[in-house]
């Protein structure tokens, strides 16, 4: 077994070796809960979460920390602007809503939409405002060692001296006299515009409540700061991974790099970015009117319909978003979820909706899916791999090969568990109390559908099925008898 990922520092696949043998630390940017989730930051979150479940069976114990910016000059300035009873959008913001508390509802909507999606919560989220003390400690620590200094105009300021530290830009492989001025803070008391904030002097304008005190004044952290103190408090020093969106790499991973490692840290290992979604191959923009929300995304199809979509590209590739594409990713996954369903009644006995003991846990995957999987994630061709299994298991079924069809259940049912797409107890009909009484419901009908052909009623026969069919339910009729499946 050799896995292998794409190293956005080295920009090369390279074998990844855990630092500590068995055990993974990876730290992802999380949200800055300044508003409602878009489709970046889930496609985002589902990236990394199979990641970590890909990990996870190759046998790895993955510590997995995600951190939710809720203290940021865009939060403060939503939260102002609430107070203007003239500030509206698209109905997300509350009137004179404290910043505080419109973070934390954010934070809230995010939790949800991870959640929906079937993104499993992370080792540790810890939030930005309960690190003040480890933020002030690292900017204590690159102020010793000559590459931070607090503005000389008493602003209460301090920034990272870039030009202290030469190998500033390695990430994103830029020249310093190519860079454009840091635009994350004011430029007062700077020895250089490019030079970033690490902690930010109290305004007049500022909340009294988004301050804290520091040996430089009341104030505030800076954006990158946080990340890098975070990552150290729970992962140590050097880390195996740290990822996020493509977007993120300049300024602020380059940021985080570079403080943390003139801090004497040896911080990530690995640097992993994933692709942008665009909207019909263009970037998605409000004013032009072409965003969607996963939000809305929900609203059109199952949630296992939309996460199929988020994560069926490349996570480094661009996902590029259609008003088609949720009904082909529900296609898909309907191929998948039909031969479940079947093969499951006819090898075990299990009806759509019951409980089962089967330990698919301990199912393996394919060798044609690990081998996608361990060269740089490549969904893309594990998906390939699993439509090719579910191809062969319905083969096996029609000729009655038991034993092969068995294995490809046992394959699929680990493959999808492995994406995040398992529904095993459902196996495409849902799941939970009522998933059940829709069964019977269901079979009754079919069951007057069999009596109306065995009378040769056919015009009641096909009436019953375009009644199923009109609620959503797909009968289709085989060898053994009629079986269905939601659309």
């Amino acid at each position: 077994m050799s896995i292998r990922f794409y190293d956005t520092k080295q920009a090369q696949v390279r074998d990844f070796v855990p630092l500590t043998p068995g055990r993974v630390g990876l730290y992802y940017c999380g949200a800055t809960v300044q508003g409602i989730p878009h489709v970046g930051h889930v496609r985002s979150a589902i990236a990394f979460d199979i990641l970590v479940r890909w990990l996870e069976y190759r046998g790895l114990r993955v510590d997995v920390v995600r951190n939710v910016t809720d203290i940021d000059d865009k939060i403060l300035e939503k939260s102002a602007a609430s107070f203007d009873e003239d500030f509206v959008e698209e109905g997300h913001y509350l009137p004179e809503e404290p910043w505080f508390a419109l973070a934390y509802r954010f934070e809230q909507a995010f939790t949800q939409a991870y959640d929906s999606l079937g993104v499993r919560r992370p080792t540790y989220e810890p939030r930005a405002t309960g690190h003040v003390t480890e933020m002030h400690e690292l900017i204590n620590r690159l102020i010793d060692a000559g590459h931070a200094y607090p503005a000389e105009d008493d602003s209460g300021d301090v920034y990272f001296d870039v030009r202290s530290f030469p190998a500033y830009g390695a990430l994103t492989r830029q020249r310093l006299e190519d860079l454009q001025d840091a635009a994350d803070a004011d430029p007062r008391g700077k020895r250089d515009p490019r030079d970033f904030a690490l902690w930010k002097g109290s305004k007049d304008t500022d909340p009294a409540t988004a301050s804290w005190p520091s040996p430089w004044g009341r104030g505030r952290p800076g954006w990158h700061l946080e990340c890098s103190a975070m990552a150290r408090k729970y992962l140590g020093a050097s880390f195996d991974i740290h990822g996020g969106g493509l977007d993120l790499r300049f300024p602020h991973h380059e940021n985080e790099l570079a403080q943390s490692t003139a801090a004497g840290d040896g911080f990530a290992n690995f640097w992993m970015h994933n692709g942008m979604v665009t909207y019909e191959g263009e970037k998605m923009s409000k004013s032009v009117g072409n965003t969607i929300s996963p939000e809305q995304m929900l609203e059109q199809a199952p949630a296992r319909v939309v996460r199929y979509f988020l994560g069926q590209a490349h996570y480094r590739s661009q996902l590029d978003y259609k008003p088609s594409s949720l009904a082909e990713a529900g296609a898909a996954l309907e191929r998948i979820d039909s031969f479940v369903a079947h093969a499951l009644q006819r090898l075990h006995g299990i009806e759509a909706g019951a409980d089962f003991d089967l330990d698919f846990e301990h199912f393996a995957v394919t060798e044609d899916f690990a081998a996608a999987m361990d060269e740089d994630l490549n969904v893309p061709q594990a998906l390939a791999a699993v439509h090719e299994t579910v191809r062969v298991g319905n083969t096996a079924l029609a000729e009655h090969d038991l034993p092969t069809a068995d294995r490809a259940l046992q394959q699929v049912m680990a493959m999808t568990s492995t994406l995040g797409l398992d529904d095993p107890a459902g196996a495409g009909h849902g799941t939970g109390p009522g998933s059940a009484v829709l069964d019977d419901l269901v079979r009754a009908q079919l069951a007057e559908r069999d009596d109306a052909r065995a009378s040769k009623d056919w015009a009641r026969a096909d009436s019953i099925r375009d009644t199923l069919s009109a609620a959503g339910v797909v009968v289709e009729d085989s060898a053994d008898g009629a079986r269905w499946t939601l659309k």
